[in-house]
């Protein structure tokens, strides 16, 4: 059974040392403190399972949005859940446990030594604690040492969120276990979400109250080492129960490992041994959320907190308005099943009352979901079932209610209501599409009021005119399902890339935020697509400036450098991952493809960092190879897709999707011909 008696030493070293003789696998090449230091990601390095629930990290002092700061040596403790690189102070944090020995006043957790890779966290600390963590699934194993001849237990803060969140929590003490459930507020206090938990001890644990919703543990053998095992669910306390882990920490080290494996081996690579490492380590970043809410048995619970039954696995976390434009499109790429599941899950939300942030009864922490419309239709035509006639209501309910008040709303709006419009034609409503389409095209009258103008003194001042997160430069390029309409708007072509130069020429463009990642690639459908090629290199791997986008000082103290490296403080200052956004937007660089519209099965071409990349897309792989590959060579020579010259710069989801090989021979000049026949432009119809 899952009782298992440690009766030496903490077996840290021993897992570490189980890792390092393990066959090597494509976890090891994952550096899980990436962007984990500063205000360079908000990431932490949590031991943690692909969409899982549960990610245990510590609690330091001082700490970042995820409750740990890497430079930090003080720990306050160990949380074990988080929605990784979020803004608003983070989320998450729920279930602070802390060893100590002698007294808890008296026992300071200073680092000594660290050891992460995906699944698993271990630390070592001055005063002789050593603790390690590996979780699988929705359920964790904690292994405790401690330093002879002093009492020794835990502290147990069941109130403890990031930011301050927490609403309530119940509990029960057991037979050497504690089990419950916490309710507390969703990133940016928006709703409120439930975990429930299990937890257990190895050996005989007196566990008393000690003050307002926490608790004091005293091993009672005084054994030198504990074991705790802790599970979560987000449907009720018996299946918390039920997903304890069974079997050893170093059992599970290996599995974890190994599963995580499989994630990753989603896309390959072959190439720079580096480059490689730097990949992998932001693809697991993209693999943290959405959570995966349904149970074995099917159930789960809805966001109105009523009891479900689902066939398929559900899902729930979403932070949609961060990452629809990369991280779902790359799930859309990886695994079919998985995303067909989360479309599933997505359409739920509607059948439940869907809001643009969190309800009030969620079934796991979330941060916001618009654009969810864009991300369905998206979907469909990449060959995903989408149930839009069960809740067409919904989504014209949720289009109607838009908000066009300030310059940056509007062009957001314009484009959930162009993808009405298209779902309305998909489901037969011929008339309901052409009104919302002519909605949709009022985009060109916000535009020509707010961003046209590129003469007036605030149009590089982050939250002028009411904006959110950007400025008139970076948003007055948000119009991706009419970049034919956007050219003509500039001034035809000629005025748009003169426009379009200056906005990177003066590093205008922030790649702090996600308000403008498509404008790179925003040559493509021009007579220079080259320019594209080369912007998408440099900002995935080469040295750029930038300006925060918090207050957007030109010419004080900005950021120089490679925005995407193998290190803690990597990103720009000021930028978060935003639950996986800006590292698919790095994965999708690195491969050779970015999305040219969310909403259209379509992507622009560009050379990838690697010798050769591939996508397991619905079993049938897709083999990109690059010719003369290396970091002068960015520029696109030619292309054959298996075996035939292609002169277009773009290719459908459903070519990517049936397999093949695509071979692309860069070099170091651009060839100014290549890519500017045949163009993908997007268009109002």
């Amino acid at each position: 059974m899952y009782l298992f008696r440690l009766k030496h030493t903490l077996l840290l070293s021993m897992v570490v040392a189980a890792q390092t003789a393990f066959a090597q696998t494509t976890a090891d090449k994952v550096n899980v403190l990436v962007g984990s230091s500063g205000d360079h990601g908000q990431l932490s390095p949590a031991a943690s399972y692909p969409f899982g629930l549960m990610s245990i990290a510590p609690q330091t002092y001082p700490h970042l949005h995820m409750g740990y700061e890497n430079k930090a040596r003080t720990f306050l403790g160990f949380t074990h859940n988080r929605v990784e690189g979020v803004g608003c102070q983070g989320s998450g944090g729920n279930i602070l446990i802390t060893p100590f020995t002698g007294t808890p006043e008296s026992s300071v957790l200073t680092k000594t030594t660290e050891k992460a890779f995906p699944g698993y966290y271990g630390a070592s600390f001055t005063n002789g604690i050593s603790a390690s963590f590996v979780v699988n699934g929705n359920g964790g194993i904690e292994n405790y040492a401690f330093p002879a001849a002093k009492p020794k237990g835990f502290t147990i803060d069941l109130s403890h969120t990031l930011a301050n969140r927490f609403v309530a929590e119940e509990h029960t003490i057991g037979n050497n276990s504690i089990s419950g459930w916490i309710d507390a507020r969703t990133t940016c206090n928006a709703g409120t979400y439930r975990v429930y938990y299990y937890m257990v001890f190895d050996q005989p644990a007196e566990i008393t109250a000690a003050g307002d919703h926490k608790l004091a543990v005293a091993l009672v053998n005084k054994l030198n080492a504990a074991q705790l095992r802790i599970a979560f669910s987000s449907v009720d306390i018996a299946h918390a129960k039920g997903n304890i882990l069974e079997g050893t920490s170093i059992s599970y080290v290996q599995k974890s490992k190994a599963d995580w494996s499989r994630e990753l081996n989603k896309i390959t690579v072959k190439g720079n041994p580096e480059e490689e490492k730097i990949l992998y380590s932001f693809l697991y970043r993209t693999m943290q959320s959405p959570f995966l809410i349904s149970e074995k048995d099917g159930s789960y619970r809805g966001t109105d907190g009523s009891l479900q039954q689902s066939s398929t696995p559900m899902y729930n976390g979403w932070a949609i308005w961060d990452n629809y434009r990369t991280q779902l499109p790359l799930l859309a790429l990886m695994d079919h099943d998985r995303y067909q599941s989360i479309i599933n899950s997505l359409v739920g939300l509607y059948k439940f009352g869907k809001k643009d942030y969190a309800t009030q009864k969620e079934p796991s922490n979330t941060v916001r979901t618009e654009h969810a419309i864009v991300v369905l239709l998206d979907a469909h035509r990449k060959g995903f079932t989408v149930d839009f006639k069960s809740i067409l209501d919904s989504l014209t309910a949720e289009v109607d209610k838009l908000d066009w008040k300030t310059p940056d709303k509007a062009l957001e709006s314009s484009y959930d209501t162009w993808a009405l419009s298209q779902i309305l034609a998909i489901t037969g409503d011929l008339t309901g599409s052409e009104r919302y389409k002519a909605k949709a095209a009022q985009w060109k009258q916000y535009w020509d009021k707010d961003f046209k103008d590129l003469t007036k003194n605030d149009i590089d001042r982050v939250g002028a005119r009411g904006m959110y997160q950007g400025t008139i430069w970076q948003y007055r390029w948000l119009v991706p399902f009419d970049l034919k309409g956007l050219v003509a708007q500039a001034g035809g072509e000629e005025a748009y890339l003169q426009q379009l130069n200056e906005f990177f020429n003066k590093d205008y463009y922030n790649h702090a935020n996600e308000t403008d990642i498509q404008a790179p690639i925003m040559y493509n459908f021009t007579s220079e697509p080259w320019r594209s090629q080369d912007l998408v290199r440099k900002y995935a791997a080469d040295t750029v400036v930038q300006y925060y986008f918090n207050d957007n000082s030109r010419g004080i103290d900005p950021f120089v450098g490679v925005i995407y490296q193998n290190k803690p403080d990597t990103y720009v200052r000021t930028m978060d991952d935003d639950s996986g956004a800006m590292s698919a937007w790095y994965v999708f660089a690195a491969s050779g493809l970015m999305p040219a519209c969310v909403g259209w099965p379509v992507y622009y071409l560009n050379v990838p960092l690697f010798d050769q990349v591939t996508l397991g897309s619905n079993n049938k792989p897709f083999t990109i190879q690059t010719k003369n590959n290396s970091r002068t060579n960015r520029y696109i020579q030619s292309v054959t897709l298996n075996g035939k010259p292609l002169m277009r710069n773009w290719l459908t989801h459903a070519e990517i999707a049936k397999g093949g090989t695509l071979v692309i021979v860069a070099g170091a000049q651009p060839n100014k011909s290549w890519g500017t026949t045949d163009q993908w432009i997007s268009e109002l119809k």
